[in-house]
């Protein structure tokens, strides 16, 4: 696929509005695919995984929500970016689409100029890169086989928790994890650790990037969680 025809995978039941999303979407320049339920949309991106995906939060089959939970945890779709799309518009149903890893939420009816300019914004967020088993963001470099971190290729000491908590963070640059994702990918999805658990490490990892000289790469999102800003 090549940088100017990104792919949208669609995951929305009603005819009308996939339509509409076809339409404005294809005028824009972007490849889009249509899934009419959740389990559809969960086979989709797993066999062709898309550059983004749309997501309704009323769905058949399997909710977008249970559907956005399932990608987060498919090694194959989990930092595919994901707009929610949903005629639920009070505060606690957008935490709880952001909290199982919605990056934005968009409530019906939208402005599809808005939804649009979403779009764009959530296929700009930067990508660490990965070259010989290491993982790069700004000045953080992650050897992923030896364990071994550096920043501004100095020796950084580092803990086990610590290490697979920067590497959760790193690996989507400015994607927000709430404290309930990064419990289910550091701790592991069994783990029976409390989330302040996830903030004490949180801030023992920034103490840690604060004697390396980089005190601000680990920023609190205040009511949902955590990111990584190179």
């Amino acid at each position: 696929m090549s940088l100017s025809d990104p792919k949208i995978l669609v995951i929305e039941d009603e005819p009308s509005q996939v339509e509409v999303l076809r339409f404005n979407l294809s005028r824009q320049g972007f490849t889009v695919e249509v899934a009419m339920d959740g389990e559809d949309g969960l086979h989709a991106a797993r066999e062709d995984p898309p550059d983004l995906i749309l997501l309704d939060w009323m769905l058949p089959s399997l909710s977008g929500v249970e559907v956005c939970r399932l990608l987060r945890r498919n090694k194959i779709t989990r930092e595919i970016p994901i707009i929610m799309l949903t005629a639920k518009s009070e505060e606690r149903d957008k935490v709880r689409g952001l909290d199982v890893g919605a990056d934005d939420y968009v409530t019906k009816p939208y402005s599809v100029k808005e939804l649009i300019a979403r779009v764009r914004a959530a296929l700009r967020r930067p990508a660490a890169r990965v070259f010989d088993k290491k993982l790069s963001a700004g000045p953080i470099e992650i050897d992923l086989e030896k364990h071994i971190v550096t920043c501004h290729a100095k020796p950084v000491t580092i803990t086990g928790i610590e290490f697979r908590l920067l590497t959760t963070l790193i690996q989507s640059p400015e994607r927000v994890f709430s404290r309930e994702q990064l419990l289910d990918m550091v701790w592991g999805i069994s783990a029976n650790v409390e989330t302040r658990t996830v903030d004490v490490h949180v801030g023992r990892l920034r103490r840690t990037l604060k004697k390396a000289g980089e005190p601000e790469l680990v920023r609190t999102v205040r009511g949902f969680g955590y990111s990584y800003h190179p």
